[in-house]
């Protein structure tokens, strides 16, 4: 004990707080966007370097510790986090508002991670998987109204209403000792009223804008529903690689399903990994025909369980089993008649194709009673302008969906499960579309650390960073030199153009000005 260790023997050489520490440090956080990070001292700047928060939010996020007040007490128990912030103690207000007021940054910082891994070719580029989940955001279900609950709110208070307004006519009509009631009676209606005019003003602005919802404490949360389960927060997107399984995009929604999201998330991955084609594979849910034509036009190549809608198989023949003729443009029926061509229906942006059989002949029909309802004399098809793309994408189904399908749960349902867990019982702290996709980018950026940690290394990890940081730090000298430069230049222009001057007029006669 007469040489007592020091904090740095605590932390061995392959634990994970040296790559958190090398990973910041290689990192421009004043050119990512975070707030008070250009090095210059102004008024009401905060005590504490973005670097150090920034190291302590990825330490926390991987160790699962996400509460401001829990974090604050690591930075004064955990030697790791003193190793790793340098002994600072900032408070959990200063560690909530940094989460809160870099939502922007810890997206760029996020992406700048997955441009490194794109850099180090950790990357395949060839298949991506989608998946979308509902996460718990900082809001109860009970304040978030829709049009139904606040109708529902508004009849219950009517109800109350008048049953005080019978109770105070009652004691009025009474007298005497009954008269002493009427007072909190009144109060209590003056407070229902209130309420009802409130619910009653949030109804019409629901109408107005034509939401189907709206909550009080946060304003950007939804109650989403998926298959019996409720949950008040967002619907998250997330795409990964097949390559190492790693996050190359998520996003944060609101939306209640997923029909909308397969081909901006996929465009967006295609963008991030800058391939010419691109291959994605999602479940059930995304199925949507405009999602599907999109990705096909921006050569990605989509998997996705075809849906069809109508009667259930065994109840009508499904429409599957008409065959479409394209040089005739006809659908053959399985008794070998024809639907032929009757006109063209536009809806919005979209043309769809109408078929329909003759009624003499589904009259003699051995399969009428499977095919037609009862009330009907013919049989009709609607054929979508782009229905040559689906019929590719449902014998591409046939052909792969299945191991497809088993691709893609072993790439993308890990991520959620591993996030989930990591989160606990509420999954977002903070409140607002904004904040959340910045918490969001942090835990995206924790899991793809944890992965790429599993495999390099740290300590290879550790000197990819130090070439990193090296590589940046001559890209500022180089930068500097190349100001330098071009300033110097320009001043000798300047001079020479003064001293051109000059000469010019003394060759004239005239009398030089002082210099």
């Amino acid at each position: 004990m007469l040489l007592p260790p020091c904090v740095d023997d605590y932390v061995s050489a392959d634990n994970p707080v040296r790559a958190i520490d090398a990973f910041v440090d290689s990192m421009d956080l004043a050119e990512l966007g975070f707030q008070h990070a250009q090095g210059s001292i102004s008024s009401g700047q905060p005590a504490y370097a973005p670097q150090a928060l920034l190291k302590l939010y990825l330490y926390s996020y991987l160790m699962r510790v996400r509460s401001s007040r829990m974090i604050e007490r690591e930075t004064r128990r955990n030697l790791e986090v003193m190793w790793l912030i340098g002994g600072l103690q900032p408070s959990y207000k200063t560690i909530s508002n940094f989460r809160k007021d870099n939502a922007k940054a810890l997206k760029a910082a996020n992406r700048d991670f997955v441009m490194l891994c794109k850099s180090l070719e950790l990357f395949g580029g060839e298949l991506a998987a989608i998946d979308g989940s509902f996460f718990r955001g900082n809001v109860a279900k009970e304040s978030i109204y829709t049009q139904a609950r606040l109708k529902k709110l508004l009849k219950r208070i009517d109800a109350h209403i008048q049953a005080y307004l019978q109770e105070l006519e009652a004691a009025d009509a009474a007298g005497g000792e009954h008269a002493e009631e009427a007072a909190p009676l009144a109060a209590k209606l003056a407070d229902l009223k209130t309420r009802q005019a409130h619910y009653e003003t949030q109804l019409a602005r629901l109408k107005e804008s034509g939401e189907t919802q709206y909550a009080e404490v946060d304003p950007d949360a939804r109650l989403l529903t998926k298959t019996g389960q409720h949950v008040a927060g967002y619907n998250v997107q997330i795409a990964t690689d097949a390559k190492h399984k790693l996050m190359v995009h998520c996003e944060v929604t609101s939306d209640g399903n997923d029909t909308q999201q397969l081909a901006p998330v996929a465009q967006e991955v295609k963008a991030i990994l800058d391939v010419d084609t691109l291959e994605v594979v999602a479940d059930a849910g995304y199925y949507n025909q405009e999602q599907i034509r999109q990705c096909l036009d921006a050569g990605i190549t989509p998997y996705v369980p075809v849906v069809e809608h109508g009667a259930k198989e065994g109840e009508r023949l499904p429409r599957t089993a008409f065959i479409f003729e394209e040089e005739a443009n006809r659908y053959r029926c399985p008794e070998g008649q024809y639907l032929h061509f009757r006109r063209a229906v536009k809806e919005g942006e979209h043309t769809t194709f109408n078929y329909v059989s003759k009624a003499a002949t589904c009259a003699n029909c051995p399969l009428r009673q499977r095919c037609l309802p009862s009330k009907t004399r013919y049989r009709e098809i609607y054929r979508w302008e782009h229905e040559a793309l689906l019929d590719t994408h449902r014998q591409r189904m046939k052909q792969a969906g299945s191991s497809m399908m088993r691709t893609r749960a072993s790439m993308v349902e890990h991520p959620f499960g591993t996030l989930k867990r990591w989160c606990g019982w509420v999954h977002f702290l903070v409140r607002g579309k904004e904040k959340v996709s910045g918490e969001m980018n942090l835990l995206m950026l924790c899991y793809n650390l944890k992965r790429v940690l599993s495999i390099f290394g740290i300590d290879k990890f550790r000197e990819i960073l130090k070439q990193r940081a090296k590589g940046a730090n001559s890209s500022l000298k180089m930068a500097a030199a190349t100001l330098f430069f071009h300033f110097v230049r320009r001043q000798l222009a300047e001079f020479t153009s003064r001293l051109d001057f000059l000469f010019l007029e003394r060759r004239n006669g005239y009398r030089p000005a002082k210099v």
